[in-house]
């Protein structure tokens, strides 16, 4: 698969950011007094639901953040078994207000930040870690608990809990795999959520048709731009034993192993082969002018700082992969992972197949895919939509195989952002098509202000800008080669 980490950023913002939660866990905020007493209601009435706890409360703007976990069932079906704790953050501005139900798929973000909807209708917003990302993971750990389903049901639970205090409309959203997650979660509670916008997220109905990958590289952005990648790639292979001699001084000097995938050299390839899809994911054709036009011309070492600045070659590490065996997990579940083929510019070249997900999960856990999970989703999607918005992006290769509508779909859509990656927004689609969404989002949710009701092209997000909410790009862009 072609969608290992980058390593241009390290797990240290993840370990950083979990550890300055633990600073403000340790943080009392003082008892507000007089007239804001009242606003202090809401933490008491938050932790006098069963199964809450307090880990941390800043003020942001006319908001105020929590972060709480949740006691959950480790299995829904059989809640005897135990429970773990999972993490969420509550942006919260007023029980009056909608509420958007978000999540990644992966960790739980932990800084202020609140989501397009959230802002389209100036919302409250939660966030769930999904299950089985650090440190929401049962103890020990029973991997066949990690399903879609139980995900949903996790969802389905914190949502009943809330919903006791936002008693208001909700929408649920997520981008990429949290696009994914949200989908999967109106498939099993469908009465739960006034909406759901998904973002840039996979439907891998069947995971050994892959075809549409193909064809997607094939033909996106410019012809040159594709020749570019193909001609440093090409060069990459063709210089694989310098290449590999400095990722492994590299390896020697962080100690970074490559036990999970095999070898270094399987890791190696493996990143070369996927550069194509982490260019287009996370850039476009105006990054093409960075790629090397001459790459036999360089020199090793220019070689090997242009394939970092392209992307990395130690992704497959396992310092790198552990994180996220739970996603590599459900890949080779439930969720399906595309197989790319070999392209012809480098089959004299490669020497390994394209690696399924179980290449990047420890063997020690076992694995058992589910080839009907996706299809069931898919097509409960095409038939049963109610209010879902999805939103892709041209650039974006997960985008090759979106969610699809049918005639039994209702009040739903399916829009891409011309030439947007994977952090394809409602606010780049075309006028017609954002005002439409905007406007359709408030009235699921609503809050649509009646002249917007008359004419949705006057549709425009109610909350006012955030410089301390509203970057999504630093959420977005994980520098992961993963949706």
């Amino acid at each position: 698969m072609r969608r290992t980490l980058t390593g241009m950023v390290s797990l240290a913002l993840l370990t950083g950011t979990v550890t300055a939660a633990g600073a403000h866990a340790a943080e009392v905020p003082e008892r507000p007094v007089g007239s804001q007493a009242k606003a202090a209601d809401i933490k008491s009435r938050l932790l006098a639901i069963p199964g809450i706890k307090f880990i941390s409360e800043e003020k942001v703007g006319k908001h105020r953040f929590f972060t709480l976990s949740y006691a959950q069932p480790i299995d829904h079906k059989n809640p005897r078994k135990g429970t773990f704790r999972q993490q969420f953050t509550l942006l919260h501005k007023d029980t009056s207000r909608p509420t958007v139900f978000h999540t990644s798929g992966y960790f739980l973000w932990p800084n202020p930040e609140r989501s397009e909807p959230a802002q389209i209708i100036d919302g409250n917003e939660v966030s769930l870690e999904h299950r089985f990302f650090p440190p929401s993971r049962p103890k020990p750990a029973d991997w066949s608990k990690l399903t879609i389903r139980q995900a949903a049901d996790d969802q389905h639970r914190l949502f009943t809990a809330l919903k006791k205090i936002y008693t208001k409309k909700w929408i649920s959203t997520g981008a990429s795999k949290g696009g994914m997650t949200a989908s999967y979660y109106e498939r099993f509670h469908p009465k739960d959520m006034d909406g759901v916008v998904a973002y840039v997220a996979p439907n891998d109905v069947n995971n050994k048709e892959d075809s549409a990958y193909d064809k997607f590289f094939d033909t996106v952005g410019t012809k040159k731009c594709r020749d570019l990648l193909k001609g440093i790639q090409r060069e990459a292979l063709v210089r694989r034993g310098p290449m590999e001699k400095r990722l492994a001084a590299t390896a020697a000097e962080t100690g970074a192993t490559f036990k999970t995938v095999g070898s270094l050299a399987k890791a190696y390839e493996g990143a070369i082969l996927g550069m194509p899809w982490g260019f287009w994911q996370y850039s476009g054709v105006e990054a093409c002018d960075a790629i090397p036009a001459s790459p036999k011309k360089l020199s090793d070492d220019r070689l090997y700082t242009a394939l970092l600045e392209l992307g990395g070659v130690d992704g497959a590490s396992d310092a790198n992969l552990e994180p996220f065996t739970p996603y590599y997990y459900q890949a080779g579940t439930e969720l399906g992972a595309p197989t790319i083929k070999v392209p012809k510019h480098l089959k004299d070249l490669a020497r390994y197949e394209d690696l399924p997900p179980r290449a990047y999960v420890p063997r020690d856990i076992p694995m058992t895919f589910k080839p009907k999970a996706m299809a069931d989703v898919g097509g409960w999607v095409r038939d049963n939509a109610r209010q879902m918005l999805f939103v892709n992006g041209s650039y974006d290769p997960w985008s090759a195989e979106p969610f699809r509508l049918g005639k039994g779909a209702k009040d739903s859509y399916v829009f891409t952002v011309p030439k947007a990656n994977h952090g394809a927004e409602v606010a780049g689609l075309p006028k017609k098509e954002r005002t439409l969404s905007i406007a359709k989002i408030q009235k699921w949710a609503g809050v649509a202000p009646r002249s917007v009701l008359k004419d949705p092209s006057k549709a425009k997000p109610l909350g006012a800008f955030s410089p301390e909410l509203d970057r999504r790009d630093g959420q977005r862009d994980r520098v992961l080669r993963l949706p």
